[in-house]
């Protein structure tokens, strides 16, 4: 970032609090023509679908535990709520109301746009592997519920719960697809929701082996690597050389066995097998990617720790644990807009050039939100520097 993008930003900021800056990083155009396109505004004369948006993102960058959490807090800030995009002090049943009401597509929509926004800004992150092809890493989380108070989410017999299958790209960590079911929906049909992209390469659990859906894959021109279940029937056809020591034991093309396996998947497979040196582990993979080093097989798998920390920082931090209501359209609203309240985040990181995690922006902004500085005084940790070097001695001229 140049001296003069810095210091023009930090002008053009002055005043604002870090919650208003962080606002208008959003395409607010793009999110009213989703408010029309479902009527959301429609009869409102309080809490308009903006202001929703703005007082749910509060919710989750500060931790609110509870509607009247959210409401004495800023409460508390009464002086600054118009600067932060709010007509008036916001009523627990008021915003109660407007979750319950207001169609959670409209947040799902603006979530996907966002989505498609941060995803170019990352698109030339470095994975670390030496690949071009797009990495995807599937899996879900489960969210457990109250069986009396979600009676909607079904799951067990005695429990309910919601279920997000995401698919994250791991150049940024940004996630390209989510879906949002009830518990039961088995995380394999997810695989049926997916447009498969050509070259791309998909990261999945067991869970997901299903060959006639795998197969599918393969025909789109698509890659997968996954774990081999431990009854997997199938003759090696060809082994070719590795060097033990690396703890590649085998790398053999594989034929399936059994009638159904065979017709479901007829194409040779390979199956890499390796022995992780820390743990004394053998693991198993299966992956229809002929050409690369059975070393990167591995290591894309182990990529795949990226989406279990996705939904860490999803469940922990944005406050998907705890849901502000109990319709199923109150529960999609929370989910959707704390998915964009992430990729907002990311994509400040990547506009701003902040170096600095995801977590730690948000453990900073939770703390800050209503201070009035500029958004990259907040990280004094990161390396803001001009063509001449650190500019840090005239920052303090600009101190609001």
């Amino acid at each position: 970032m140049t001296l003069r993008i810095f210091l023009k930003g930090m002008i053009m900021n002055a005043g604002k609090t870090l919650f208003a800056q962080l606002m208008d990083f959003l395409p607010w155009s793009t999110f009213n023509r989703y408010v029309a396109r479902y009527g959301g505004d429609k009869g409102v004369r309080t809490l308009t679908c903006a202001e929703q948006f703005r007082v749910m993102a509060f919710a989750q960058l500060t931790y609110r535990e509870s509607l009247r959490d959210i409401e004495v807090s800023l409460s508390a800030q009464a002086s600054k709520l118009y600067h932060m995009g709010f007509r008036e002090p916001v009523r627990r049943s008021t915003l109660a109301d407007a979750n319950e009401s207001r169609d959670w597509r409209i947040y799902a929509d603006f979530a996907a746009r966002l989505i498609i926004q941060a995803r170019a800004l990352y698109a030339s992150e470095d994975l670390g592997l030496e690949l071009s092809n797009t990495v995807y890493a599937l899996d879900s989380t489960t969210i457990d519920l109250c069986l009396s108070v979600f009676p909607w989410a079904h799951f067990r017999t005695t429990k309910a719960a919601v279920k997000m299958h995401t698919l994250l790209d791991l150049r940024g960590s940004i996630p390209s697809f989510i879906h949002v079911s009830d518990g039961k929906l088995h995380d394999v049909h997810a695989l049926d929701l997916l447009t498969p992209e050509a070259g791309a390469i998909y990261v999945m659990d067991r869970g997901y082996v299903d060959f006639a859906r795998l197969h599918r894959l393969h025909l789109a021109g698509a890659f997968f690597v996954t774990r081999a279940k431990s009854n997997l029937k199938a003759h090696r056809v060809y082994s070719a050389p590795t060097d033990r020591d690396t703890g590649i034991l085998c790398d053999q093309t594989i034929a399936l066995e059994g009638f159904y396996s065979k017709q479901d998947y007829p194409t040779y497979l390979r199956r890499v097998r390796f022995k992780d040196p820390e743990t004394g582990k053998t693991l198993v993979f299966l992956t229809n990617q002929m050409s690369l080093p059975a070393a990167t097989i591995c290591a894309l798998y182990k990529s795949r720790w990226q989406v279990e920390l996705f939904f860490k920082w999803i469940k922990q931090h944005l406050r998907i644990k705890q849901f502000f209501g109990t319709s199923e359209n109150a529960v999609k609203t929370q989910i959707w807009i704390a998915v964009s309240v992430y990729v907002l985040v990311a994509i400040v990181r990547k506009k701003l050039n902040i170096d600095a995690s995801l977590y730690t922006l948000l453990q900073v902004l939770s703390l800050t939100l209503f201070e009035k500085m500029p958004l990259q005084q907040a990280f004094p940790g990161d390396d803001y520097t001009s063509d001449n070097g650190s500019i840090s001695n005239q920052l303090n001229l600009f101190v609001i």
